[in-house]
């Protein structure tokens, strides 16, 4: 198994792997580009959007700045908007649904690093190797459709947001929220549910 099958399982990997350090080069490129263009020219901020990210449906607007690592474990449906200076560290998959909001300032972490310090260093570690000092592993977010994160939220790794969800400004999400609920806080906790009417 190699360093990029690690991740994607969910698994240990070295960050620093030649591989990861090409998806960061191919992404700082393209984001580059993508902050060079103005609100106006549309099409051709698709174009680099379709070269960056993994999948793009139709409607699909980023606001500026916008941050990623990759680029290519980032995969938006249709008629979604992220608004600007959103971070999203696509270590692992990020899958964002159809009509999906997405406020300002929203971070969305794939990577983590263990709790306990004994089994956050790395113990193959020395000054000599180009290994990271600490063990990393990433797992995948999903924000599935009709959804709305408002500004400021953070959503940890592995969380999954269910359909129809509200996030409310400034909410930690570090467990899955159910479908049709309205959730706040740090940690983010569900309040009541929502469109019962169009259940």
């Amino acid at each position: 198994m190699n360093e990029l099958d690690k991740c994607m399982a969910g698994e240990y990997y070295d960050c620093h792997d030649k591989i990861f350090l090409d998806f960061k080069t191919n992404a700082r490129k393209l984001l580059k580009k993508y902050h060079a263009l103005t609100y106006e020219q549309k099409e051709e901020k698709r174009n680099v959007l379709k070269q960056l990210l993994g999948e793009i449906g139709t409607n699909v607007s980023i606001g500026l700045p916008f941050i990623c690592d990759y680029g290519r474990n980032i995969y938006i449906g249709n008629n979604v908007s992220v608004n600007m200076n959103c971070t999203f560290v696509d270590c692992n998959k990020i899958i964002i649904g159809d009509n999906v909001l997405i406020a300002s300032n929203v971070q969305l972490y794939t990577a983590a690093h263990p709790v306990e310090l004994c089994q956050r260093l790395n113990p193959d570690w020395t000054p000599e190797t180009e290994q990271y000092f600490c063990r990393t592993y990433a797992l995948p977010i999903t924000i599935e459709s009709g959804c709305w994160l408002g500004g400021g939220v953070i959503v940890l790794p592995g969380v999954t947001i269910g359909g129809g969800s509200v996030i409310g400004a400034g909410s930690v999400v570090t467990k899955d929220i159910p479908k049709n609920s309205l959730a706040v806080g740090n940690p983010c906790r569900v309040i009541r549910k929502l469109n019962e009417g169009n259940m």
